[in-house]
């Protein structure tokens, strides 16, 4: 969710591709950021690779993202920075953005170069451009695919049996697969749940964005390259907790806040705004990897929103895949890349589903007099544990051929 932590400009160079002979036939369970990434990635390696879609009409859900360096070092790597680039937008890092009280008044503004990459983008944008970049023929949507439970690399599709060489899961937080692969450790409520928007028409954002932070409840503002704004917003409550009209609780539980936050939720049709509870994994996984399937994205690693990673780890998890996998010979030489993506990817992700969780925790204090020196230490610390903390997130590289990294 914030609108923070990236650092300074740096751009990566595509790795020189090799094209394994014979190529590996490979079949992709979703079609989200993550598994379009690695699908497409994969086939301009060389390999035969297909996505199952379970639903009919795949597309993204309505509202928008920012995307951050480590995001486009990843999508450089397997030759998509050019492509999502086209779709997003850079205004953001000409704004100023930061944390701010309901009044108004800022608490801390972000160092402009902690987010002198980010680049913000609507789903819906990002999922054509992403699906447009397939090669034609691969993508077929409406098909139910499981993975084998002791993962070969068979799919269960709807009325037959598809073999492959590898299987890579990336159907979301709620991963049939991963339940199916017997690797599901259950999901933990974080204790607020979230609305999104996006406005139908521009709103004046008087050069300001970020968020803003209350007790128990945070709003974020973030503009998108046609002058419409994605929004977001959080509460603590009861998981479970409906109403029947999200946009209308909204508004409410955001009254009195400073412009333009009303403004945002009035620009939002009402059957646009979307409510979910925040859930991650209760622990994170033993494995990625079993036998020939790979598990990749929220499917792998689900954690909360509150460092805007969610996106940027699903496309690190699919540019370490291609890369890994560029060691291969052919169909019978994927395990030790497989091994180096687990390893890899278990490490990194991690470190920051625990650290957006705490940081959640912090965003969300209700208690006054904890939120009350929340605030003060925002104003006086934050500045410089905001860039220290960027490094984290600008750490991602390409693995090195043979090595982890």
């Amino acid at each position: 969710m914030p609108l923070l932590l990236r650092q300074g400009p740096r751009r990566q160079r595509p790795p020189r591709r090799r094209p394994l002979t014979p190529s590996v036939r490979i079949a992709v369970v979703g079609a989200g950021v993550g598994g379009l990434v690695a699908a497409t990635g994969l086939q301009r390696d060389g390999h035969d690779v297909t996505v199952y879609e379970r639903r009919d009409a795949p597309g993204a859900v309505g509202a928008g993202l920012t995307l951050f360096g480590n995001a486009f070092d990843a999508l450089d790597t397997v030759g998509l920075g050019g492509t999502v680039r086209a779709v997003s937008d850079d205004r953001i890092t000409r704004m100023r953005t930061g944390q701010r009280s309901p009044s108004g008044r800022w608490l801390t503004t972000v160092p402009p170069r902690a987010v002198a990459t980010a680049r913000t983008v609507h789903r819906n944008d990002l999922h054509d451009a992403l699906v447009s970049a397939l090669r034609p023929g691969s993508l077929v949507a409406g098909t139910e695919a499981h993975p084998s439970p002791d993962g070969s690399p068979v799919l269960a599709l709807a009325a037959r049996e598809a073999a492959y060489d590898l299987v890579v899961v990336a159907d979301g937080i709620r991963s049939a697969g991963r339940a199916r692969l017997g690797l599901d450790t259950g999901l933990r409520y974080a204790g607020y749940a979230a609305w999104r928007g996006v406005t139908e028409e521009p709103v004046d954002l008087a050069g300001a964005a970020g968020e803003t932070w209350g007790r128990g409840r945070r709003f974020g503002i973030v503009p998108l390259g046609d002058g419409r704004v994605y929004w977001f917003a959080t509460h603590d409550e009861p998981e479970g907790t409906r109403a029947p009209d999200e946009r209308a609780r909204a508004r409410a539980l955001f009254a009195g806040w400073h412009h333009p936050v009303g403004q945002c939720i009035d620009a939002t049709p009402h059957t646009r705004v979307l409510r979910h509870d925040v859930h991650d994994l209760r622990r994170p996984l033993r494995a990625f990897v079993r036998d020939r399937t790979v598990l990749l994205g929220d499917a792998a690693h689900a954690m909360t929103p509150d460092l805007g990673q969610g996106a940027g780890q699903a496309i690190e998890d699919a540019a370490t895949l291609v890369v890994v996998l560029r060691d291969a010979t052919g169909p019978d030489d994927l395990e030790s890349g497989l091994a180096r993506y687990d390893a890899h990817r278990r490490r990194r992700t991690r470190a920051l589903a625990a650290r957006s969780r705490a940081a959640g925790r912090v965003g969300q204090i209700s208690n006054p007099l904890l939120a009350g020196s929340r605030d003060v230490a925002l104003r006086t610390v934050a500045p410089t544990l905001l860039v220290r903390a960027s490094r984290t997130f600008r750490s991602w590289t390409p693995p090195s051929s043979g090595r982890n990294t």
